[in-house]
């Protein structure tokens, strides 16, 4: 029956009914992303230009299926694509007069799904033309098999996965493999019990889909938290009876750590080295993608500084970062992605004179062979983490295409460090990644100040490098930060800056400007602690205002 833009019927098992909202649906991520695959691997995604169950509902139960943990997919109806598998436009589009027919025959089908599932559709218009799209999350009940050809009269079920941008039939070990998976779904996917849905925030909830870009935001003030909860796929169960999911309260409560107690990433200093009595520490709790962004641009702040010795023989000047921050910061997200959340043990960040360690635990996958991870070459498709991992690419923060570890030995050796080091042990019990310091930038010990137990130095690492080497080690300010800080008088918003410079481009002016600025110490945040918060405000810092000053009689201004 039709109910307020929902088909709802009662399902074959009676404790359960199964809703499929077919209308006033928003993607959690924003669908232009999505078609261009920005946020969403290809193997995620799969185009057909028309409507065609016996092609449809494989797919979605090979989504439903989710053999890699990689979070389900996206299948989008009235989109054709070429023979790279990337989207032509305008799309073919639906007619409108087959909309209501193609929904009530996909929920017909969908029932034939053992068990069943239904997948969450959203009615969407490019370029004129209406497309549908059929957000599919991985099942808390796989393994899932369905009808070769839902038409045909004489149905044969089967299993189904996703091979790359295909769905085929799991078959011989393949198949044996997934039937092994029943009732494992990843720890971050399954519901948590213990919680109500009231601790979702909604606030966390409305800037992350602002921050994606999803249309889902400006929906947000008529929604509940549950209906906003079941549209990003963080909360679920019976409706007298919902719950959150793990990875709704890891991202979207402000104290995580009372539901997963070690969620947390301690930074700790050792002025001394490792074997010392001294050291200082900080630790991050939190949302998970504040907290991780809170504790990488602490570290950035305090313990990343790029050199620059000019030689006498040669215009060029020599430049290396004693850590480079996409190293740390593939290192940092690595942690957060791949570790246990069922484990109370913090992800450790350990910063001394000579490296930069991040421990987190358990250990990598056993799939994963010691050769191929000391030699940067581990790939593990089955994510311990497939949902954070999800939400963690929406936010531009990993790729989720096993590329970590890669990156880490690329940013490493563009700043000419020494090799990373990737250690576990036989029983994974933990991984640690070792990033070695520049040894052009090594510093004295001499030259730090004296930290007391547990108290972080006060003293920069700008401050370090300067009593290190002197002032002809300074910091090189590119055309693009001195613009800025010439037009940085007062406080102001990220946007006022950005309009002040007469720049559009949102992603540019963060990267051009606003994050070299910050890295340089040219400029602050007012709210450090909170670099997402909507009230953020930038100013200059001392050493901005003393760069100012220097070059005001340049052209600077």
């Amino acid at each position: 029956m039709w109910t307020h833009g929902e088909l709802k019927y009662s399902a074959r098992n009676p404790r359960e009914n199964r809703t499929m909202a077919i209308s006033n649906n928003k993607l959690p991520i924003n669908l232009n992303d999505l078609l261009h695959q920005r946020t969403v691997e290809g193997e995620r995604i799969e185009y057909k230009a028309g409507w065609n169950p016996d092609a449809i509902i494989p797919t979605l139960c090979a989504f439903a299926n989710d053999f890699e943990n990689l979070g389900g997919g996206y299948i989008i109806i009235g989109q054709d694509c070429d023979d790279n598998g990337q989207p032509i436009f305008p799309p073919v589009g639906l007619p409108a007069n087959k909309i209501d027919k193609i929904q009530r025959e996909l929920l017909m089908h969908c029932q034939l799904i053992q068990p069943p599932y239904f997948p969450v559709l959203s009615l969407e218009v490019v370029e004129g033309r209406k497309l549908i799209v059929l957000r599919a999350p991985g099942g808390q009940t796989r393994p899932y098999k369905a009808p070769g050809a839902v038409t045909a009269k004489n149905k044969v079920w089967k299993y189904f996965i996703r091979r790359y941008s295909s769905t085929v039939e799991a078959k011989g070990d393949t198949e044996q493999e997934l039937l092994s998976l029943a009732a494992k779904v990843p720890f971050d996917d399954r519901f948590k019990q213990s919680a109500h849905i009231g601790d979702l925030s909604k606030p966390l909830m409305q800037d992350f889909l602002q921050e994606v870009g999803s249309a889902l935001a400006a929906d947000t003030p008529r929604l509940s938290v549950e209906a906003l909860g079941r549209q990003m796929n963080v909360a679920g169960g019976p409706a007298e009876s919902p719950w959150p999911k793990n990875v709704g309260l890891l991202f979207f409560n402000e104290t995580p750590e009372q539901f997963f107690p070690g969620v947390q990433i301690d930074v700790v200093w050792f002025p001394e080295d490792a074997g010392g009595d001294r050291f200082g520490e900080k630790i991050f709790k939190g949302p998970l993608a504040r907290m991780t962004r809170e504790a990488l641009s602490y570290i950035q702040r305090n313990y990343l500084h790029e050199t620059v010795i000019k030689h006498s023989d040669r215009a060029e000047a020599t430049r290396a970062w004693n850590f480079p921050y996409a190293a740390v910061e593939e290192a940092v997200v690595n942690a957060v992605f791949h570790r246990s959340y069922e484990e109370r043990e913090p992800i450790e960040v350990r910063i001394s004179h000579d490296e930069l360690v991040v421990v987190s635990y358990p250990g990598p996958d056993r799939s994963v062979r010691m050769g191929d991870l000391k030699a940067g070459r581990a790939v593990s498709r089955r994510y311990r983490n497939r949902r954070i991992g999800e939400f963690l690419k929406e936010l531009e923060m990993t790729e989720g295409r096993s590329t970590g570890i890669p990156k880490i030995l690329k940013a490493m050796a563009a700043n000419g460090s020494p090799a990373p080091l990737f250690e576990t042990d036989d029983d994974r019990s933990a991984f640690t990644i070792r990033l070695p310091c520049h040894p052009l930038v090594l510093i004295p010990t001499a030259n730090y100040p004296q930290a007391t137990p547990q108290v972080t130095p006060q003293v920069t690492v700008r401050d370090l490098f300067h009593a290190a080497y002197g002032p002809q080690v300074t910091p090189q300010v590119t055309p693009q930060v001195g613009a800025l800080l010439a037009r940085l008088d007062d406080e102001a918003t990220r946007q006022a800056m950005q309009d002040a410079l007469g720049l559009a481009d949102r992603e540019h002016f963060r990267k051009t400007y606003l994050v070299p600025a910050l890295e340089l110490g040219m400029i602050e945040m007012t709210q450090p602690d909170k670099p997402n918060s909507r009230s953020q405000r930038y100013r200059l810092t001392a050493s901005g205002r003393q760069w100012l000053a220097a070059n005001s009689d340049n052209g600077s201004h």
